[in-house]
């Protein structure tokens, strides 16, 4: 019997199981997992030692602990008979837009469920996670879910209601970053920079600035200032993003992916 189930093996489930067998919170003869009509499974199995399960009545009936990594439509067309399978068990969600009352629909009978936003740098063990579950979880149940979580990186615990701000900020957050690291490689392309240059400079100057951050603890205001002196370089970009509005800017581009994760949620 496997102590956790994967229904699911791509990117995301796949960066879950590596987390997990590196920390040591499972070992991969605890580990099992399924897929779709795909080799994703077979090939996650094999490369990390997990056991690959093509039953999927039979994955979550031999699991304790059952994570859904597949996509929405699969979801969605998962069999009622499931219910009686998932009965007992703790049932973890990374998928987007599907709230605790629908996943309580499908798996009625789990002693609990877990509603879980990750974000694409997880796949590397450097992303964040906000979580929310269906009802108080146990001790041990919340134990799991954190150790099973932080293998994508770090944990943030929240009410299900503000898995919507979640998914805006930093669900959607990493493709903002990049968007701005290719404007700041076109920028540079145009100031005169070879593309091979100026890719370097924009990847590398995002990639550095985020490690300051992280390393130093330093309110990023209070950063920003660091590097601005008056009457700079700097200050004249900086009044450039100012006269242009962009707080603004970002502020309703969260605004609309908030609203647009609502409105899936509710499809």
């Amino acid at each position: 019997m496997s102590q956790i189930g994967f229904i699911g093996a791509g990117r995301m489930a796949s960066a879950m199981v590596e987390g997990i067998l590196r920390d040591q919170v499972f070992q991969a003869n605890e580990v099992a997992c399924t897929c779709g009509d795909d080799p994703t499974g077979p090939d996650l199995a094999a490369r990390t030692g997990i056991s690959y399960q093509a039953d999927l009545n039979a994955l979550v009936t031999e699991s304790d602990v059952i994570v859904l990594a597949c996509k929405p439509q699969q979801f969605a067309g998962l069999d009622e008979s499931l219910n009686a399978a998932a009965e007992g068990k703790l049932v973890i969600s990374i998928l987007a837009g599907t709230t605790l009352e629908r996943l309580n629909k499908k798996f009625p009978l789990a002693r609990n469920i877990v509603r879980s936003m990750p974000n694409t740098p997880g796949q590397i063990g450097a992303g964040i996670t906000g979580f929310a579950s269906f009802s108080e979880l146990s001790a041990q149940d919340g134990s799991t879910v954190t150790k099973i979580l932080e293998s994508l990186g770090t944990v943030v615990s929240l009410e299900e209601k503000q898995l919507d701000a979640v998914t805006a900020v930093s669900g959607s957050g990493p493709a903002y970053i990049f968007e701005f690291t290719a404007g700041l490689r076109e920028a540079a392309e145009k100031s005169g920079l070879d593309s091979v240059t100026a890719d370097a400079l924009a990847r590398e100057t995002l990639i550095g600035a985020a490690l300051l951050m992280q390393q130093s603890k330093i309110d990023p205001v209070e950063l920003r200032k660091m590097v601005t002196s008056p009457g700079g370089t700097t200050q004249a970009a900086l009044e450039s993003f100012e006269e242009d509005g962009l707080r603004n800017i970002i502020s309703r581009a969260v605004e609309a992916a908030c609203k647009r994760s609502v409105e899936l949620a509710k499809a």
